[in-house]
């Protein structure tokens, strides 16, 4: 029977101790899935890179465990070893790998250290995890000829090839299969030529079918497995017909394996309240025309799924289906700014469409009695909320009535401490993120400090009044009227 995989994004903050993983190898058999693929990247305890994993992070102990008491389940590592290396390339000892400073996620494959580095964490993955299958990574490596060691070399699937091929050949040394990310290939066509054979090539297509790009995968003889997700990452919890409609599309047009792709339930995403999703997709699988719909399979939170994965996302704008990470999210925590949410959202959300935003969040509140579920609406609506009193506190601001502004955002510093502790929970539930919590922290923090600032400077104490959007950003400066520190765009680097 071919590959039918899940795989459970770990690296982007999650936190599972061995019973939660227990807890997602038992949910994989039961939903008829012969693989669970764990996304690593710099969450797993490496033995020879002891600097780069931070608390939470799965051990080889954890892996040995998981495979004693699940002999039927292939466990397969999804490691990285050029691209999406940002978690250890923003430790100290992992800087001097970097392919560009910073905002890069890629290291150096001209480097020599990295590519021991690269071949250490390899030794070490297939030290831990007995799966003949082996993913190295490979996707997304958009900085590839960026610095000018590597520059020097010119040609991109030159450079690609040189960097995997002795990795892949390296595993396959070891009698195992290596697999590799199929979206450079289709960058770089060329390269197909170089990497051997044995290759398992995942050809991941989170908005279309497989006709265009698997034939272009196989034409050197490579294998692939087709790829879809469900679209969690990009939206306020799940937009549910977009990933109907991907892993319907590509189950129909898979030639081989399927892996059924999750990612990122860090900024309160809550990875048991897309269980049901993965329970049906293996189901699409099998029978990607006449099964029934993704809501169906949710039974008596169906209507909790259909608010929030639906009703919500029809309203539009920070709503709507775009595929990138979703903004309403990003900009109330990611940036360390919570106000970024109000100055982009406050048009929409301050409006008719964030009022019924708050119904549908009130609404699938009291149709679940799952705490995961309600935790999300509760998020969804606390952000909404937020945006809503941060309006209500710059348009009395505007009218220099400072008192009247801080009266209306003291509120929002409940509602984080609220979050705060949705998130706490979803720790200890099933393995979140920690930073979210910390994200809460800060958040509350900042809005301590805007309300500091309208107090002293809310009235034109400064002898000017600071614009709102000024006075709420991070980088604010009394007397810079200006704000040079926002002129130069070279000022971030």
């Amino acid at each position: 029977m071919p590959l039918r995989m899940w795989m459970l994004d770990i690296a982007r903050e999650q936190t599972p101790t061995l019973d939660h993983l227990y807890q997602y190898a038992s949910f994989s058999l039961d939903a008829g899935y012969d693989t669970l693929g764990l996304y690593l990247e710099h969450r797993f305890a490496y033995p020879s890179a002891p600097w780069a994993h931070g608390k939470g992070r799965i051990t080889p102990e954890m892996i040995s465990s998981l495979r004693s008491e699940f002999p039927s389940l292939q466990i397969v590592p999804f490691i990285n070893l050029l691209g999406h290396m940002e978690g250890f390339l923003n430790s100290e000892q992992g800087t001097g790998f970097r392919e560009t400073p910073f905002r890069g996620m890629q290291g150096c494959p001209n480097n020599p250290e990295f590519v021991i580095f690269c071949e250490n964490l390899l030794d070490d993955t297939m030290a831990a995890f007995d799966s003949e299958l082996i993913h190295i990574g490979g996707d997304e490596t958009w900085e590839l000829a960026k610095c000018p060691l590597c520059n020097s070399n010119g040609n991109l699937a030159v450079i690609y090839a040189d960097h995997f091929t002795p990795l892949i050949q390296r595993v396959i040394a070891k009698g195992r299969r290596p697999a590799i990310w199929g979206d450079m290939f289709l960058e770089h066509p060329s390269a197909l030529v170089t990497i051997p054979k044995e290759t398992l090539i995942f050809d991941w297509q989170y908005h279309y079918g497989l006709t265009e790009s698997t034939p272009k995968l196989q034409k050197h003889g490579h294998e692939t497995v087709g790829c879809p997700t469900l679209h969690v990452f990009d939206a306020a919890w799940m937009h549910v017909e977009e990933s109907e409609t991907n892993v319907r599309e590509v189950c129909r047009d898979a030639t081989g394996g399927i892996c059924l792709t999750t990612w990122e339930s860090g900024l309160f995403g809550a990875y048991d309240t897309v269980l049901p999703a993965v329970k049906w997709a293996r189901k699409v699988m099998d029978d990607p025309l006449t099964s029934a719909s993704l809501i169906e399979e949710y039974g008596k939170e169906s209507e909790w799924a259909q608010l929030m994965g639906i009703e919500l996302n029809k309203l539009g704008g920070v709503f709507d289906f775009d595929g990138h990470r979703n903004r309403l999210k990003c900009r109330l925590l990611l940036y360390s700014n919570p106000f970024l949410a109000w100055k982009y959202h406050a048009e929409q959300l301050a409006s008719l469409d964030g009022t019924r935003a708050l119904e549908i969040c009130e609404k699938a509140i009291h149709a679940t009695h799952d705490e995961g579920q309600k935790g999300v609406a509760m998020f969804v609506r606390g952000a909404v909320e937020f945006v809503r009193m941060a309006e209500a506190s710059h348009l009395w601001y505007a009218q220099n009535e400072p008192e009247r502004a801080i009266k209306a955002l003291a509120p929002s510093r409940q509602a984080f401490e609220t979050l705060e502790n949705l998130a706490k929970r979803t720790h200890t539930r099933i393995g979140g993120s920690l930073a979210d919590i910390e994200r809460c922290r800060i958040a509350r923090e900042h809005v301590e400090r805007v309300i500091t600032r309208i107090q002293k400077y809310g009235r034109g104490e400064l002898g000017y009044q600071p614009s709102f959007d000024t006075l709420t950003h991070t980088r604010f400066v009394p007397h810079d009227q200006s704000c040079w520190w926002g002129v130069n765009k070279w000022g971030e680097e």
